[in-house]
């Protein structure tokens, strides 16, 4: 018998605010929006921000979220520390503190006296030294979170790197809209039917993880005891089973570049699929924003800079840059745009989620993953890209026939760079055309939010459900035009928001192309869709039933949002709470029994070779 993957739980951080109740979703159409939905998010994010309730103050809020001039936060851009060469020549006297003078003395180095703890040193030959210098960033656009926010303050982050801490928002924010205590999972499931895949895909750099362990002994520091174990790129989902869902199933992280989130979902149903986990958590937490990564990506052409923004406009110099339209995919652009983001989904089998009376707020048809065969650059786009997208359509019309092509739509990789632009448009344009779907509409958020790397399609993930709640596609709103050298033939590229009725929406198709040759594409179908599909399944009885159940569910969910705007609830984070002894444990040939699960782990394991033996 099929099970059919359903999201029944999310949530997370970006730079338009909490994702857990289409929050995050709505900053970007915030406009088109009725007026309470407006107030609500509003209230939202001026929460995050911790602003006054009583004062908020819309054009504050809009001008501090989304894509914008880089903030000093979290490093300032205008003095960016490095380290200047200073050339002396031989025979130079150099005084230095005695007590810092290098042992062993450099064997070019002459002590010529020491007084008063100051040594005097001839240099024998020509000497390179470092000097602390500081510089302007050439970037200075991001999609930062939103202004005042600070995960590490909303619980005892104990020097956790920042990927981390917004790992534990995330997946709290996710757990916490299931709308049903996460105990309760013990008396469903056992403990091996669980699964947690989530990571980063370039693991955590910032000085309390792999930066400091690079960093240290060049700064004149000292490497901590937890810089490189907390630097591993697994170690958001080390932390949700550790600390916020206490879980002892399936773990780890599939990295892909920019497709990661869509690895680590594909692996995530897989298991679902074949029965070996019933619920998962699936997510990816990125914080690339340091003055290293915009260098490595910078140095690479593949950022918008300031420079490249004022030609862009042509703009005289020092005419001030528009910082909030850095990111224009499908349009004239010259680079994408960093964000750090953390995006967290649950999912279960459709049986469970009956059981459960979970809202279900879409269900995985299929993620489709390919590489690009032999490349001449690394970097470049390739082949592979073509097959995902192919499968994706190809998979949704299996399921429900062709006449659901249509009433479909594209969330683009949208990366808002000049090779971007032209390839992906092209994929997505035959890709049309072989499909006879005539006037795709095809969206960008990388537009509103920037690129959170190995997010980025958890990031469309969300917008896709928050599409189905509000029935409006988000158009891509920094190109005031599509650039001459895209492909549209088939396609409708999005330039203003698209209200569509949600139930003329089946399948959202979301797109990754990740360095290094990273493909892959989704297909996602809609919350009316996947309930038309386990009517067909369960029966009408079943449904009547589930239906009764998920109106407690609905009214436990909205019930935490409420209490998030009030500012009433907290991150999860149960840091030595619930450690099991192993003496706990009750171990039989057949069946191990762990306390706080009703269910077994089953250990009459059936062969699964057994045309082999």
């Amino acid at each position: 018998m099929s099970r059919l993957p359903v999201i029944i739980g999310m949530g997370g951080i970006n730079p338009a605010g909490r994702t857990s109740m289409h929050h995050g979703y709505r900053r970007l159409v915030l406009d088109a929006l009725p007026a309470d939905a407006q107030r609500k998010t509003l209230s939202s994010l001026a929460q995050l921000m911790n602003l006054p309730a009583e004062m908020i103050d819309r054009q504050f809020i809009e001008s501090h979220t989304l894509i914008r001039q880089l903030e000093s936060n979290l490093f300032d851009p205008s003095a960016l520390l490095h380290h200047q060469k200073l050339g002396l020549a031989a025979g130079s006297v150099i005084q230095v503190k005695t007590r810092q003078l290098p042992s062993p003395l450099p064997a070019h180095w002459q002590l010529l006296k020491e007084e008063d703890g100051i040594s005097h040193v001839q240099l024998m030959s020509a000497e390179t030294l470092l000097q602390p210098a500081f510089r302007q960033a050439i970037v200075n656009s991001a999609g930062q979170l939103p202004m005042g926010f600070s995960p590490a303050e909303l619980y005892p982050s104990r020097n956790h790197p920042r990927g981390l801490q917004l790992s534990i928002y995330g997946a709290s924010d996710a757990i916490q809209s299931l709308g049903f205590d996460w105990a309760d999972i013990g008396h469903f499931l056992a403990p091996d039917e669980l699964g947690v895949f989530a990571g980063s895909s370039m693991s955590q750099l910032d000085y309390n993880g792999n930066g400091g362990m690079m960093q240290a002994r060049l700064l004149g520091k000292r490497v901590t005891s937890k810089q490189c174990p907390l630097g591993f790129a697994e170690m958001p989902a080390d932390f949700i089973n550790a600390y916020v869902v206490g879980s002892l199933g399936g773990t780890g992280t599939n990295m892909g570049a920019c497709a990661t989130l869509l690895y680590n979902l594909s692996q995530g149903i897989d298991a679902i699929r074949s029965g070996k986990h019933r619920l998962v958590i699936v997510g990816n937490s990125e914080a690339p924003l340091l003055p290293e990564v915009f260098d490595g990506y910078s140095t690479m052409g593949a950022l918008a800079t300031d420079q490249g923004l004022t030609q862009l406009d042509g703009l005289a110099p020092g005419t001030a840059v528009n910082h909030r339209r850095a990111c224009r995919p499908f349009g004239n652009n010259c680079g994408f745009t960093l964000a750090e983001s953390a995006q967290f989904f649950v999912l279960c089998d459709d049986e469970l989620a009956l059981t459960l009376g979970a809202t279900i707020y879409g269900a995985i048809g299929d993620i489709f993953v390919n590489a690009d065969g032999y490349k001449k650059s690394i970097s470049g786009p390739g082949a592979g890209n073509y097959l995902t997208m192919a499968k994706a359509v190809a998979c949704a019309r299996a399921i429900l026939g062709e006449s659901a092509l249509p009433k479909s739509y594209v969330l683009a990789h949208g990366t808002g760079t000049p090779q971007n632009r032209i390839t992906e448009s092209h994929i997505l344009s035959e890709t049309a055309k072989t499909f006879g779907i005539s006037h795709w509409p095809v969206t960008a958020i990388k537009s509103y939010v920037g690129h959170s790397l190995g997010v980025a399609a958890g990031d469309q993930l969300a917008v896709a459900l928050g599409v189905w709640a509000e029935g409006i596609i988000p158009g891509i709103t920094t190109i005031n035009e599509v650039a001459d050298d895209v492909y549209q033939d088939n396609l409708h590229i999005l330039l203003d928001h698209l209200q569509v009725p949600a139930s003329e929406l089946d399948v959202a198709f979301i797109n990754a192309k990740g360095f290094g040759g990273n493909n892959a594409s989704a297909a996602v179908l809609a919350p009316h869709v996947a309930t038309d599909m386990l009517q067909k399944k369960h029966g009408q009885a079943a449904m009547t039933a589930y239906w009764q159940r998920n109106e407690k569910i609905q009214a436990a969910v909205s019930d935490y949002d409420e209490e998030c705007i009030a500012g009433q609830r907290s991150p999860i984070y149960r840091f030595g709470e619930g450690v099991i002894d192993s003496n706990a444990l009750g171990y039989t040939s057949s069946a191990v029994n762990v306390p706080g699960y009703e269910k077994a782990v089953n250990l009459n394991l059936a062969n699964p070779y057994p045309d082999m033996v």
